[in-house]
């Protein structure tokens, strides 16, 4: 028992005893403070290469097992009314990274080539760029595909480190000539022939700015994509990190570590992903390990649709129609999941958004301001995010084709698509009168599939959304900036 001097000094103690007794606890907590104030999430997003809407479990699919995607979708959020700006995939990853539709920033027509001249301009602000400027450790490991040369690498364009293949895998250095040629029967013959990765392929992968295999052995790429990944989170979990893994597969040519690898080429599509759906699981089991899983947004997406041409090489767009390099659904409306601080687990959200809308949206979460010189077409979807908002501020979304041309625009649950009629092959072109394009019109909200064209039984509709569609087109054109060059 305390003394009665002792009680009375707890009962009654004297002012000036309270005033120091706080500040020494004040004293004692700003630290804390500080550092929960300071604290940021880490990010990481994860960008799959062609992988369509139908290929996850957690979306819909029969044969392709994904357990550890799956769990982002038990832990978080899935979106599934989610778009990539672009059916293929250099201007795709260029709206990811900048917040913009391809046109805005030149990287809108079509994909780079290992002799391109051209690449993301350095003095566009990227996810990375903002990141870092907020002390974030930034590290790029995958597909780049938005220019090889030094100048427009991820290590100019706010990565502290590169490690992956600069273009897609079915690409070759320096000219891409000597190539493999043939539809899926060719990929079949690759597949059949493991080691061709190191016989019949010139792919290089790079490290920062250095080419350090020719050429890279693609069986190995996605596990040491995912091993780069863990060493870097792992590096940096004492600080925020930014990781972006935008792995190589399972776009064309496919292949498997000789672990994992099914024989069969017929499995090869399913194969290949069911190891990136592995390789994720690592990655994933690692954030836990490091008691990080509570502090990081995990983005998991891809590119565009799948490659149906390719059949068991390509993957399926689900209940949409079409896929890679077509405007319709199957080639724009991808799989998204994301998990992460604040959003509720197991949860779907069908409102309108996609990959233009990440950056703002990180620079929300994050609470720092994109910068007011450069304007960009993605909105800040937090409230989408967190599941604190039932409306998404985007209602309208801009359909632009493969080769950059202007095709369609949806605008809330109405999709209109003016695509334009292509003279057959061999046609005398001069000779051939143009004919008018096709319109087509979808409500989405009782059409995913886009079975139903609704022009003609809505002029109106029609006429009000191609003339917005020509509006927003035309302003994006009009303060277009140009894209880095060699020219």
């Amino acid at each position: 028992m305390p003394d009665s001097t002792e009680t009375e000094y707890v009962q009654n103690p004297r002012p000036n005893v309270l005033i120091t007794r706080f500040l020494f606890v004040l004293a004692a907590l700003l630290p804390t403070l500080n550092c929960v104030e300071a604290a940021k999430p880490n990010v990481v997003i994860i960008f799959i290469d062609d992988q369509g809407y139908g290929d996850l479990s957690c979306f819909g699919s029969k044969t392709i097992r994904t357990p550890n995607i799956d769990r982002l979708a038990t832990e978080g959020r899935k979106f599934t009314s989610f778009m990539v700006a672009s059916p293929v995939c250099t201007p795709s990853r260029a709206a990811l990274l900048t917040a913009c539709y391809p046109k805005r920033v030149g990287m809108h027509q079509h994909v780079l080539f290992p002799s391109s001249t051209k690449g993301l301009h350095p003095e566009e602000h990227t996810i990375a760029d903002h990141l870092k400027q907020q002390g974030y450790a930034t590290a790029c490991f995958g597909k780049w595909h938005l220019g090889h040369h030094p100048e427009v690498l991820p290590t100019s364009n706010g990565f502290d480190t590169y490690f992956g293949i600069p273009y897609s895998n079915d690409m070759n250095h320096p000219d891409n000539k000597g190539k493999p040629q043939g539809g899926w029967e060719g990929m079949d013959i690759l597949w059949n022939d493991p080691e061709s990765t190191l016989t019949k392929w010139k792919t290089p992968l790079f490290e920062d700015e250095q080419i350090i295999e020719v050429p890279v052995d693609q069986r190995t790429v996605t596990r040491r994509y995912t091993q780069k990944a863990i060493d870097f989170v792992t590096a940096h979990k004492d600080e925020p990190f930014f990781v972006y893994l935008p792995h190589s597969m399972p776009h064309i040519p496919l292949y498997v570590p000789d672990d994992v690898r099914d024989a069969d080429p017929k499995h090869a599509y399913i194969n290949t992903v069911e190891h990136i759906d592995t390789e994720v699981g690592r990655l994933l089991d690692r954030l836990d390990d490091l008691k990080l899983t509570e502090s990081t947004y995990v983005v998991y997406t891809t590119d565009n649709g799948p490659w149906l041409q390719f059949k068991h090489h390509g993957g399926s767009a689900g209940p949409l129609r079409e896929g890679k390099g077509t405007t319709f659904e199957g080639g724009q409306r991808v799989p998204c999941l994301i998990r992460g601080p604040g959003i509720p687990a197991g949860t779907v959200c069908d409102e309108l958004t996609g990959t233009i809308d990440v950056l703002p949206t990180i620079a929300a979460i994050t609470k720092t301001p994109l910068p007011q010189d450069k304007k960009i077409d993605g909105l800040d979807v937090s409230g989408l995010w967190m599941g604190t908002a039932n409306r998404s501020p985007r209602t309208e979304f801009v359909h632009y084709t493969s080769q950059g041309n202007l095709e369609g625009l949806r605008q809330n649950n109405w999709k209109l698509l003016v695509k334009k009629t292509q003279p057959r092959r061999n046609q005398n072109k001069k000779a051939a009168a143009p004919k008018p394009p096709q319109i087509m019109l979808f409500d989405l909200s009782k059409d995913i599939g886009e079975q139903t064209n609704l022009a003609d039984a809505n002029p109106d509709i029609v006429n009000k959304l191609r003339s917005r569609m020509e509006e927003l087109d035309e302003e994006i054109t009009r303060n277009a900036r140009a894209p880095w060059t060699t020219e």
